[in-house]
């Protein structure tokens, strides 16, 4: 009894020392560790080890309760406790993740349980070839007048590639001509823009159409490619271009703003007259999220909204306009139209460890890991994260919007055996929105209670020459525990007097049942 007592009690002074360094929840101050994997590498391949980084052996990653956590719900990365390796869950898309940005990376985080501690970590996802440069446009049209003097250069429509780096769009061809070569200009932001440049004079009676194929390379290897047919239709004689009355403008429209709605009016003016006077507006370089975005009419110069606007995706159009006479002349203006952004997004909230029974008598138990999340902006996006008052436990922010919920005093099963925890996350945004996530706690026993009898004495009346087997009156004691804590036995102790042989002349039968009686007999 002793020996066991002694076991127990070693066993508690474990646990109270385990919880005890929970309190100091560490995370790593050094640099985020830097994994990458190439883009489209098959789900469960291997990304790296993480031993090493982590500093700790094979059998401390279960011990310690290893596991990837990150922002959201979907976890694309996979530890395998059993050798430290990091997985991939899922087959990853750059182009869908990132888009254009370029590094594309995924931050995550290493959670160790026990104790609890973070480590930061970033996955750097590889782009490789699998796009090939596209024109929006198969076909581009360029109306020249025949006037044109020889070099005169002008800009054709972009092919788009959505691989970054030395698998982008790299180049351009164009198939031989007498009249035209191919000139490639490197903007500021790196675009390659293609220009065709007139080497010869035009004669629009010699030669009314010229058919040119525009070909895209991107760098890969091999190189993928895309082309489109540039037709040139030579026009008589215009001397002058429309000009947009401003060369920029900039406007803000609510994400919430109705499809057809107004988003602006532009307006150019040409001092010809007759056709080449009558000016038609287009497009210009325009992106396959701008042409399902917007639309303008061509007679009237209003741009009109097409389908609904997101701030979380898209904060700023860039619209290049072109007024085009009808000679074939052409200006241009930009504009640049701001989405503004509204509270349409109630924060979230992921559970990544979640204790739903507490041993009671145990101080500052880790029950719970979550993270929050609004992909808002400003005050829509900030958050704040409570639990009620009155309950034993504490809200305590981690890292990168992650909290812990430990309680704060040791638990009695036996004045409350289950709680319900409510946790509300609300953001500062106009109107407020709030998302709630109820957990059950429920507390299990330990025999912490004494059985206690209903009585301190019990006085049995016997008469003499009495039959064997005769019972002679109960005694009945209870215990607060529960389940198997709660059990009793009952045994008769010797009497204080050893020539009181009471042992062959009494005895002692009951049950461990619910009812804890217990009956005498001689």
């Amino acid at each position: 009894m002793e020996a066991r007592e002694g076991k127990e009690r070693l066993l508690k002074q474990r646990q109270v020392l385990v919880f005890f360094v929970l309190l100091g929840v560490a995370q790593a101050g050094s640099a985020p560790r830097r994994y990458s994997v190439a883009e489209e590498t098959e789900s469960g391949s291997f990304v790296a080890n993480v031993l090493k980084d982590l500093g700790l052996e094979v059998d401390e990653l279960a011990a310690r309760g290893a596991r990837v956590v990150s922002k959201g719900k979907k976890m694309r990365l996979h530890l395998d406790r059993q050798t430290g390796d990091l997985l991939l869950n899922e087959k990853l898309d750059r182009e869908e993740l990132c888009g254009p940005t370029e590094p594309c990376v995924l931050p995550f985080q290493v959670l160790l349980e026990n104790p609890l501690q973070f480590f930061q970590a970033e996955l750097r996802i590889r782009d490789i070839n699998d796009h090939s440069p596209v024109f929006l446009d198969k076909e581009i049209i360029l109306k020249i007048p025949e006037s044109i003097t020889p070099g005169t250069a002008f800009l054709i429509e972009c092919a788009q590639d959505l691989d970054v780096g030395s698998n982008g769009l790299q180049s351009y061809t164009i198939s031989p001509s007498s009249h035209f070569h191919l000139k490639l200009q490197n903007s500021s932001d790196g675009i390659i823009s293609p220009q065709l440049v007139l080497d010869q004079a035009l004669d629009r009676e010699a030669q009314s159409e010229i058919t040119l194929t525009l070909t895209a390379l991107d760098g890969g290897a091999p190189p993928r490619s895309g082309t489109a047919l540039v037709r040139i239709e030579v026009l008589d004689i215009n001397d002058n271009a429309p000009e947009f009355a401003k060369l920029l403008y900039e406007v803000q429209v609510l994400e919430n703003s109705p499809i057809g709605s107004q988003v602006a009016m532009v307006s150019a003016r040409d001092v010809d007259i007759g056709a080449y006077g009558e000016i038609s507006y287009v497009f210009s370089q325009a992106s396959e999220d701008i042409r399902k975005t917007f639309r303008i009419n061509a007679k009237s110069g209003e741009l009109l909204l097409t389908q609904k606007l997101d701030f979380e995706s898209i904060q700023t159009y860039t619209l290049n306009i072109q007024a085009i006479d009808g000679g074939g002349l052409s200006g241009s203006c930009v504009v640049l139209v701001h989405v503004i952004d509204l509270n349409d997004n109630p924060p979230e909230l992921t559970m990544s460890t979640l204790i739903n029974e507490i041993p009671e008598n145990l101080q500052e138990t880790v029950i719970a890991v979550f993270s929050v999340s609004d992909p808002d902006s400003g005050d829509n996006g900030r958050m704040v994260c409570s639990i009620p008052d009155h309950l034993p436990f504490i809200l305590k922010p981690s890292v990168e919007n992650f909290y812990t919920i430990v309680t704060n005093t040791a638990l009695d099963r036996e004045m409350r055996s289950e709680y319900n925890v409510t946790i509300t996350v609300t953001d500062l945004g106009t109107p407020r929105l709030e998302t709630q996530h109820n957990i059950t706690l429920l507390v299990s026993d330990v025999n912490d209670n004494a059985p206690a009898f209903t009585q301190t004495a019990y006085t049995l009346f016997l008469r003499e020459n009495n039959s064997p087997a005769l019972h002679i009156g109960s005694v009945s004691a209870t215990d607060s525990d529960a389940g198997a804590n709660a059990q009793l036995t009952y045994s008769l102790l010797p009497p204080h007097d050893p020539r009181l042989p009471l042992a062959p002349l009494l005895s002692a039968y009951g049950s461990s049942c619910s009812s804890h009686l217990c009956c005498l007999s001689v």
